[in-house]
């Protein structure tokens, strides 16, 4: 007998959905109470991803769970924020308890690593639509935002670039992904703890999951008057993309405008340099300087060989009918 939807959030979700001392009424009610801190700044973020559109359609529930999640927590580390509660809007096809029990699976997977609560949220029926509305806590007055980009600041970013666009462009083509690509697509780390640790350090960050160019593109776009330089010989890569990119230099495309990496792009004054070096050892998660903040428009790549040219990003949109959907 297929399940319903109050048995199916009442196994799958309500049963784990954790607890924080600033819920006062979490699943089962009309809707959550919460009592945040008086000192913080509440952030709010909700992504939406769709089967064929956001995720291949062979990808594994757990793996579905726990992007749903992560790309929501990189918004929040792209502001410096704490992750605390979230939502849940699920759309099945079909009530399948396999399903089911390894996305709840992978889901909570990652929110238990941040102690993050369930709150409330929706079933229906449908195409396979997952939709999670999050929100944290940052002190007051000391979110990270787009705009505050300062001639002469670094450009810095988070990790390595390129992995799950190549992934993806490999799944796209019916070719078998590198296992350590495939999971950087699948499984997406949110840089929290750099994000937190940027408070008051970075002039403004963003997370990169249109296409590195692109969210360089709207971060200037935040400081009217700004451009950028980028060193390509500085962008840091896994050893995997490191060797496709050497052998194909066609592949720099994915690195550059293939999105999906939700890594931090910020930037810091100069002076302040080394306090990112010490922010890299206490988080353990690496961070790379690969360019600079200028003071007239554009957007500007030097390559390989010392060449500088302008660039246009071409970063994914939903609504751009040229660009393929992955």
């Amino acid at each position: 007998m297929a399940l319903s939807e109050f048995e199916l959030i009442e196994r799958y979700f309500r049963a784990r959905d954790g607890r924080r001392p600033e819920v006062r009424v979490g699943i089962g009610d009309d809707g959550a109470v919460i009592a945040p801190p008086a000192e913080a700044d509440l952030v709010v973020a909700l992504d939406t991803l769709i089967a064929g559109v956001h995720f291949p359609e062979n990808t594994s529930p757990f793996d579905i769970g726990w992007k749903a999640l992560a790309v929501n927590l990189s918004d929040l580390a792209a502001m410096g924020a704490e992750p605390a509660w979230f939502t849940l809007a699920l759309t099945l096809p079909e009530a399948d308890e396999a399903w089911l029990a390894a996305f709840s699976e992978g889901l909570f997977e990652l929110a238990g690593r941040w102690n993050i609560a369930l709150v409330g949220g929706d079933t229906t029926r449908g195409p396979l639509t997952v939709s999670v509305q999050i929100a944290g806590q940052v002190p007051r007055g000391e979110a990270l935002l787009r705009a505050g980009a300062r001639p002469g600041d670094g450009l810095w970013v988070s990790g390595t670039l390129g992995d799950a666009a190549l992934a993806l462009q490999d799944i796209l083509s019916g070719t078998e992904p590198d296992p350590a690509q495939r999971r950087r697509l699948d499984r997406p780390e949110p840089r929290l703890a750099t994000g937190m640790g940027l408070r008051g350090l970075a002039r403004c960050a963003i997370d990169i999951s249109d296409g590195l160019l692109a969210d360089i593109a709207h971060l200037l776009a935040a400081s009217p008057g700004t451009g950028a330089l980028i060193l390509q010989d500085s962008i840091p890569l896994s050893a995997a993309t490191r060797a496709r990119v050497e052998a194909l230099p066609v592949h720099w495309k994915s690195v550059l405008d293939g999105g999906d990496d939700y890594e931090l792009c910020f930037c810091v004054p100069p002076e302040r340099e080394a306090e990112v070096g010490e922010l890299a050892e206490r988080t353990g998660e690496a961070l790379t300087r690969i360019g600079t903040i200028l003071d007239t428009p554009g957007l500007w790549l030097e390559s390989l060989d010392g060449h500088r040219q302008a660039v246009t990003p071409h970063g994914y949109t939903h609504f751009d009918h040229e660009r393929a959907a992955p």
